[in-house]
């Protein structure tokens, strides 16, 4: 049973750094005032009334959880303890940067019931950090994720493509290199441009070419692909759809509400494409079967995957639910003939 995430936003509190691209409040929606203990309760006790039974985990986003004085760290996790007592809540996770991860930190919140630690990340190149005015370069965050890791809890890393000095190849190796490093998940969230900060400084004086929505779409379908083929979930592509970000916070680059829905269904066209193509006669139409969860990302938003195959030239019977079919598989069907394959591999099946 996946459990349910009741959010608490720091937005910026305890980060000692403003960085390039970095707008928390319109990120988060929050003015990032420190909730008390009342309050932390109070939301606690509303979630869990509409859980349907389903645990809890208490997240602490936005700012530098690990940067805050020692004594509100205690204070803020101190007010979710009854709740670990108690089984309502299974799990707390905090956000933070990788340099506020010293050695003393992680075996201190491990012992106040922190269970996952989610890092900044955002490149493993040290020349795009030090353009986005990180304050810390790659070692930082193989350094954190290590000491995550040998206290035995879960560690994640949140990864920004197309900063300033930044390439589809560079983003590609960042995203290698935190697999390597062992993080059990994380998020890509392409560049976006916000009012007010550096960057938005930079992409009006035009010294900075931010990632059209296209370009973002087709680098993310790369380094989801990569991502699922090691094992590692992304269980989060493109900020999180918010009125402050529709206001007019957004001046340029890759966001859409739906993001990671649009970067499934370019995963899937690109499978059916090579299955349809593997047919012996791939002139004929096809009938589609994809697991039942899928049939949205296989058909696409307002049906683009359809309609861009027929524009190919491929002519699509119907599309139906198969749960024998597992997650990242498809099979297609004409003439007595199948293909079937899988986003985890290359290898396409014919059968007859």
């Amino acid at each position: 049973m996946s459990r349910i995430t009741v959010p608490f936003f720091i937005s910026h509190q305890g980060c000692p750094h403003t960085c390039v691209f970095c707008d928390q409040r319109s990120i988060s929606g929050s003015s990032g005032t420190l909730p008390d203990a009342q309050e932390i309760a109070a939301r606690i006790a509303d979630w869990h009334g509409s859980a349907q039974g389903r645990p809890l985990e208490v997240a602490f986003f936005g700012g530098t959880f690990t940067a805050l004085p020692r004594q509100i760290q205690q204070r803020l996790l101190a007010a979710v303890h009854p709740f670990l007592r108690s089984g309502v809540v299974s799990s707390i996770r905090v956000s933070t940067r990788p340099d506020a991860l010293d050695a003393e930190n992680v075996p201190w919140l491990a012992g106040q019931g922190v269970a996952i630690i989610e890092l900044g990340v955002q490149s493993m190149d040290d020349a795009v950090l030090e353009a986005a005015g990180r304050g810390h370069d790659a070692r930082a965050s193989l350094d954190a994720i290590r000491r995550i890791r040998e206290n035995g809890l879960m560690a994640g890393a949140q990864l920004i493509p197309g900063l300033p000095g930044d390439t589809p190849a560079t983003a590609c190796a960042s995203l290698e290199r935190v697999i390597d490093a062992g993080v059990d998940f994380v998020r890509i969230y392409p560049t976006v441009v916000l009012r007010g900060t550096e960057l938005a400084r930079r992409y009006g004086e035009g010294t900075y070419h931010p990632l059209t929505l296209q370009a973002g779409v087709a680098l993310c379908k790369t380094l989801l692909r990569i991502a699922m083929r090691r094992g590692v979930p992304v269980i989060r592509m493109g900020l999180q759809d918010d009125e402050s970000l529709r206001d007019g916070a957004i001046l340029a680059g890759c966001w859409h509400p739906a993001l990671g829905h649009l970067v499934q269904c370019e995963l899937y066209h690109d499978l059916l494409f090579q299955l349809i193509s593997a047919l012996p006669d791939h002139s004929r139409p096809v009938t589609i079967s994809c697991h039942p969860t899928r049939l949205s990302a296989v058909i696409g938003q307002k049906r683009s995957t359809i309609n861009r195959l027929q524009q190919q030239g491929i002519s699509i019977r119907r599309v139906l639910a198969d749960p024998v079919l597992s997650l990242p598989e498809c099979q297609v069907s004409s003439c007595g003939f199948s293909s079937r394959g899988s986003l985890l591999h290359d290898q396409i099946k014919i059968h007859d």
